[in-house]
């Protein structure tokens, strides 16, 4: 029997871990791929405190990690199918265990929509971005694309003007689906143009993006288009299809908390991307497992 299981190894879940390893709480956290979350589509991570200059995702999970090992808090390497009320505690599913345990923090994250061309899984991390947050530092000067239309993109695409040479905006659609304020602002903004009616075929480039292929769907003609950067804003994705009818989720499936990180479960939180909210950043979702883990050692303690 644990007393907590962290469904999710990315920082919200690797943070919760910590947390509660200081708290002297048995602890599992349960991951279906590797440990790092969204954050690994990016190479470095330049806005996280206590790292001028930025550090390596890679670098930064692996330390994450070793602050959760050196607490005795155990990552497993499996995928949650379901998560069911037992006698008097839970029971938490995957493909080849079934663990009893007493409270649950999930912080199985979201992934961004792909567009599935060819080109993009390949050059991920070498100009492909879902993150201008994240990467929009590495492409001072230099002419990147946008794809989307909706408040992310026009907001993201903004952003990067103050580091892109250029920002090329490609909507599939004639109107965008933005907010009309973010709309204007996007067109009075000089270091924006506009390819309207048009979706990218391909992303293509030897060790880095070098162009793409668009195609524009009204006129049915093809062409090519020179830029060292792709940033793709098509929507995420939350990792938590195993919750279906389970407890309550929004229409796009993210987990619906309260200000202290409950669900509408008893003794189960969320955090992390997972969870309805507006800003989905490394830095918040490390505040958030913290809040998920105080809040689950609480429960524990007026349980007792």
């Amino acid at each position: 029997m644990y007393d907590l299981i962290i469904i999710g190894a990315g920082p919200a879940g690797l943070t919760a871990g910590l947390y509660c390893g200081r708290y002297k709480l048995n602890t599992l956290i349960l991951e279906k791929v590797s440990c790092g979350g969204q954050i690994v589509l990016s190479s470095g991570i330049e806005n996280f405190p206590g790292f001028p200059g930025g550090i390596s995702t890679q670098e930064l999970i692996e330390r994450f990690k070793k602050q959760v090992d050196l607490l005795g808090v155990n990552i497993v390497s499996e995928e949650v199918s379901a998560i069911e009320k037992g006698s008097g505690n839970y029971l938490v599913r995957t493909e080849s265990n079934i663990y009893p345990v007493k409270t649950i923090i999930i912080a199985c994250g979201a992934l961004p929509q792909r567009l599935g061309v060819k080109g993009e899984e390949v050059l991920i991390g070498r100009g492909v971005s879902y993150c201008a947050t994240c990467d929009g530092p590495l492409f001072k000067n230099k002419e990147i694309v946008v794809v989307g239309g909706g408040d992310k993109a026009l907001e993201e695409a903004i952003f990067l003007t103050k580091y892109a040479k250029k920002v090329t905006i490609i909507h599939r659609r004639k109107e965008f689906r933005a907010a009309g304020v973010l709309q204007d602002k996007a067109k009075n903004n000089h270091g924006i143009e506009f390819i309207m009616d048009t979706v990218v075929e391909e992303i293509s480039g030897e060790n880095k993006v070098e162009k793409i292929k668009i195609k524009d769907i009204i006129k049915n003609t093809k062409s090519e288009l020179a830029c060292q950067g792709v940033f793709i804003f098509a929507g995420i994705t939350p990792g938590t299809g195993f919750l279906k009818n389970q407890l309550n989720l929004n229409q796009l499936g993210f987990i619906i908390t309260d200000e202290n990180l409950k669900t509408s479960l008893e003794g189960v939180f969320a955090c992390g991307d997972c969870r309805q909210k507006e800003l989905y950043q490394v830095i918040n979702a490390c505040s958030e497992g913290a809040e998920a883990a105080y809040a689950a050692q609480k429960y524990l303690l007026e349980k007792k």
